[in-house]
């Protein structure tokens, strides 16, 4: 993230590939997002799949409304954090927890705790190798963690991206309890930014989020 409310580090995010095998691509890019990114092609249809999201929301699509008119009107409204919601809810779940770790990746020189750390870095072996072992590993760590910080919910994320949640529990989460943490890691990272630069670094976000989604 940025120190001072500008935009996220190119490092942090870079264009998306044009192939998603972790194997073949050169270390730097390894964590770049897969080229389908969005559930739906509009919102309208977002809100018919996953209703959930109408709880967290006061804007409604409107007929006729793209992905882009809809995030453009959340982002100029009185709660422009409906735009992170909105895009937690849109993406598909590895692209939006590659975009809601990027949201979370601590600047230069920035301190940040050793659980949150160690968290972070199971996320991210999860993006690189998105199999059910990651995902359960990180699902433990998140679930056993003391507090339940942005980079916990975050981990949270990832364990309900798919599948069970543990080998033993066959029974699938729910599909809104993915983007529902999601929301929560990035709302929460935001509220612990300091209020000077609050409103530019949410702003950041939506930017990623829309250049992610095509639609700046």
């Amino acid at each position: 993230m940025t120190d001072g409310g500008g935009n996220l580090p190119a490092s942090v995010l870079p264009e998306p590939p044009d192939r998603t095998d972790a194997a073949e691509l050169p270390e730097a890019d390894r964590t770049r997002p897969p080229r389908r990114t969005l559930r739906h092609d509009g919102p309208a249809e977002l809100f018919e799949s996953l209703p959930e999201i109408a709880r967290l929301t006061q804007h409604r699509p409107r007929p006729g409304d793209t992905t882009r008119s809809y995030l453009t009107r959340l982002r100029q409204s009185a709660t422009p954090e409906e735009a992170i919601t909105f895009a937690a809810f849109a993406a598909e779940p590895r692209t939006a927890i590659w975009w809601g770790h990027a949201c979370l990746s601590p600047g230069a020189g920035q301190a940040v705790p050793d659980a949150d750390r160690a968290m972070m870095g199971l996320v991210r072996d999860w993006l690189l190798h998105p199999d059910e072992s990651h995902r359960w590993a990180t699902m433990q760590a998140a679930l056993f963690a003391t507090r339940r910080s942005p980079a916990v919910l975050l981990g949270l994320a990832v364990g309900w991206s798919g599948g069970p949640p543990a080998p033993n529990d066959p029974a699938p989460a729910p599909r809104w309890r993915q983007p529902q943490a999601l929301n929560a890691a990035v709302l929460s990272q935001l509220a612990e930014t300091p209020s000077d630069v609050r409103r530019g670094r949410l702003q950041d976000y939506v930017d990623a989020a829309a250049a992610l989604f095509g639609v700046r």
